[in-house]
């Protein structure tokens, strides 16, 4: 059983619940702002954790309050920290997060830590072998990502590459990935940029996925609380499976229910545990 890299970004996230979402140079009066623990790379590991996986997380947070708190955080739920740098003179990373009444969301981010990351943050990635699996998104610097993603493929690794919020890398990149993972809206701007990755996988919301000729329905929700987070609730857990050795199928399958688990509660991370 391979472990679990994820080389990405960790953000504090600020809630604000609105009825709906505001039209251009409208305002709106909001719920009560609430505080809580996000960023692609952050929410990937910990759902990677909680899907059975050895996981470590390479990323950076601000020498800050918030940093340190979250460093608590992803150790309580067992992600290993030690290659997230804290970065003095700057703050974790922030997202503003506003969900409305249907539990849909729209999210601005100020990067923060996230974008000090450097190419020497790589050296974390040395010990990756076959069997392995990287998992990285596009909230770092997109040449980190890049060299990342060749450096853990020259080492046998697998990786698997969310691209999102999307951006073209270069082809050898996404050619290296398996799968490369995006939502609809993604895929449509893959296609637009004349990019075709060797092995696609396309969520479709709550109609579930399809990875290259593999489709796979999705699971049922009777109410959806939030869906912040769920893409990486998926990544995570289809991040994990792969490095149990899963097939196709039954990874995506996993990573499909851990998404339908997230939409049912408020935020991208879960509860912390309790201890034993």
């Amino acid at each position: 059983m391979g472990s679990v890299v994820v080389l990405g970004s960790v953000n504090l996230d600020l809630h604000l619940q609105v009825e709906r979402h505001p039209r251009g140079g409208e305002t709106l009066l909001a719920g009560d702002l609430e505080r809580r623990f996000g960023g692609k790379g952050g929410n990937q590991a910990v759902a990677a954790a909680a899907a059975g996986a050895a996981v470590s997380l390479v990323g950076a947070v601000g020498d800050d309050d918030a940093g340190r708190e979250y460093l608590r955080r992803l150790e309580a739920f067992g992600v290993r920290v030690e290659a997230v740098r804290s970065v003095q003179g700057t703050s974790t990373g922030t997202a503003v997060i506003c969900v409305d009444a249907q539990g849909e969301n729209t999210i601005v981010v100020a990067p923060g830590a996230n974008h000090r990351v450097a190419p020497d943050a790589l050296s974390a990635l040395d010990g990756l072998q076959e069997g392995d699996v990287l998992l990285a998104q596009l909230e770092l610097p997109l040449e980190v990502v890049a060299e990342g993603v060749r450096r853990a493929s020259a080492r046998g690794a697998r990786v698997v590459l969310n691209l999102a919020p999307y951006a073209a890398l270069p082809e050898d990149v996404l050619r290296l990935a398996d799968p490369v993972v995006v939502n609809e809206h993604e895929a449509a701007q893959l296609e637009a940029d004349g990019l075709h990755p060797a092995s696609l996988l396309v969520t479709l919301g709550a109609e579930g996925s399809r990875w290259d000729e593999l489709e796979v329905r999705g699971e049922r929700v009777e109410h959806v609380v939030d869906t912040t987070g769920a893409g990486d609730s998926f990544c995570g857990a289809l991040a994990a499976r792969l490095a149990a050795g899963d097939d196709r199928r039954a990874a995506v399958q996993s990573a499909t229910e851990a998404a339908a688990l997230t939409v049912q509660h408020e935020g991208a991370q879960p509860p912390l545990p309790r201890p034993s």
